[in-house]
């Protein structure tokens, strides 16, 4: 299975439904969520995942609604509920034209506020969002999440909600969808704990810290290989002047200084000016054997 489906497989098995309430905000998720459509006074949701078709049922069921119809075809599975049993047992008698305006209605009722990450309510309704239509990229290739909303109005209160919990979200907008999506690691880490998949936060955070390990120990050999590259080209240009020197005659006219420095270089090709610094009868630094190797290489840039 994919990352995602392991959080969704994960989160199904959650043992929540003692609270009413809890089980009417995730299932809300799950309808604003744009896998969710009305067709004839039936309310369908389609999903690959047959854990999370399950939990679905699970939720209608502890609200009391068990007339509901689960079809399968090819990879799909679809659950499909009358609108009238969702009216009368979630949106309880609100004046909802649209059901996907009834997370409108919530909004008061969940009290979204500044201590919103301990609001059990709103956790449901979040991590039906996800259930819903959320989906996760495998850590180990590159981090995305994102969930697909099924009108402005319901995107912007997730978003805000979100954003509340520490979440920089983004937003694509579409004729059918509004894409609600996050490339953090850091923040993708922080949502999975925030919807109770504890499994999924270890297994996420334990291929983050791989991954970022793997990532510094490139940087660290890339910049070796890089300072490597470049003192041997740097030995290349100076042996260059060197040897230019030496067939013109010039070499004898240099200061002894310069003829030291030239002519350790000449014996050790391969180390770096600290080293090369090292070998004088008189020992300099690198300051000091790199100003000398420029002046032998301007020298031999005038004949």
């Amino acid at each position: 299975m994919s990352f995602a489906s392991d959080v969704k497989q994960e989160l199904s098995k959650l043992s929540c439904l003692n609270d009413k309430e809890i089980v009417r905000l995730e299932l809300i998720g799950y309808l604003i969520s744009s896998n969710t459509s009305v067709q004839n006074k039936k309310i369908k949701f389609i999903t690959e995942n047959e854990y999370n078709i399950n939990r679905f049922a699970k939720l209608l069921e502890n609200i009391k609604i068990e007339k509901y119809k689960i079809q399968i075809q090819g990879k799909l599975y679809f659950i499909t509920v009358s609108k009238d049993d969702i009216q009368k047992n979630i949106i309880k008698g609100d004046n909802c034209q649209n059901l996907y305006d009834v997370i409108k209605i919530e909004q008061d009722k969940i009290n979204i506020n500044e201590q919103i990450q301990e609001n059990e309510k709103v956790r449901a309704l979040i991590r039906g969002v996800f259930l819903g239509s959320g989906t996760i990229n495998n850590p180990q290739n590159k981090y995305h999440l994102e969930f697909s909303i099924s009108n402005d109005k319901n995107a912007n209160i997730v978003k805000n909600i979100l954003k509340n919990i520490g979440l920089n979200i983004k937003e694509i907008k579409n004729e059918k969808e509004i894409i609600l999506y996050t490339k953090e690691g850091e923040e993708i880490s922080k949502f999975l704990a925030y919807i109770e998949t504890n499994k999924g936060v270890l297994n996420f955070e334990e291929i983050r810290v791989q991954k970022e390990m793997n990532n510094k120990i490139n940087r660290i050999v890339n910049c070796k290989t890089a300072n490597i590259t470049k003192s041997i080209n740097a030995s290349i240009e100076q042996i260059d002047a060197i040897k230019k020197l030496k067939q013109s005659g010039e070499f004898d006219n240099l200061d002894e200084s310069l003829k030291e420095i030239a002519n350790a270089r000449i014996k050790y090709p391969d180390i770096s000016l600290v080293e090369l610094g090292k070998k004088l009868e008189n020992p300099i630094g690198k300051s000091g054997a790199n100003y000398r190797m420029k002046k032998i290489i301007n020298i031999a840039k005038t004949l």
